[in-house]
């Protein structure tokens, strides 16, 4: 009997000049359970029961050996705090590659979001060689929206959504 060894694929650590984005682990967990218990998950379709969240915590993980991609925790490099994520989805529930992010109180409004996710953009075109990059967002979460246009995304009303009450922001390709 000879038994082969499936290879991962790399989960990368992208850092910024004030983050570091690294693969989620346990110590991450209470943390994400809090957010996605709160009404700051609303307009994700929370607030989670703590299985939901826990089976969206597994997806974010996931994704990394199904898809090559998933999701990454923010941290303050700094201090090393844990200050929400980022993250490129696919699968059957998305028409396309989405860029998804989240910060945790008492976090935004510093650009942490904007760094986070222009990193990992340009990660998606660069190294992954995504074509098409989109963001999901409830058509009432104007948080989202204004990150999503400084990133350059631009409102695509023709793109396929999952959700009905999603907008969709096409992001523009950056090669670095």
């Amino acid at each position: 009997m000879s038994v082969k060894t499936q290879s991962s694929p790399s989960i990368p650590v992208i850092e910024t000049d004030r983050l570091r984005l690294r693969a989620p682990n346990m110590a991450d967990w209470s943390l994400y359970a809090a957010f996605m218990a709160s009404d700051r998950a609303a307009h994700m379709g929370g607030p989670f029961t703590k299985t939901a969240a826990w089976g969206m915590f597994c997806h974010d993980v996931a994704q990394w050996r199904l898809m090559g991609h998933g999701s990454l925790m923010i941290y303050k490099r700094v201090d090393g705090t844990c200050i929400g994520q980022v993250g490129i989805n696919a699968g059957p529930l998305f028409p396309e590659h989405e860029l998804g992010w989240l910060l945790y109180p008492g976090f935004e409004g510093q650009g942490y979001a904007l760094e986070a996710a222009a990193a990992l953009r340009n990660w998606g075109f660069n190294v992954l060689g995504l074509k098409t990059l989109v963001s999901y967002i409830h058509c009432d979460n104007d948080k989202s929206r204004r990150l999503a246009e400084r990133l350059g995304a631009l409102l695509d009303d023709t793109a396929e959504r999952h959700d009905p009450e999603d907008v969709v922001y096409r992001h523009v390709v950056v090669r670095t």
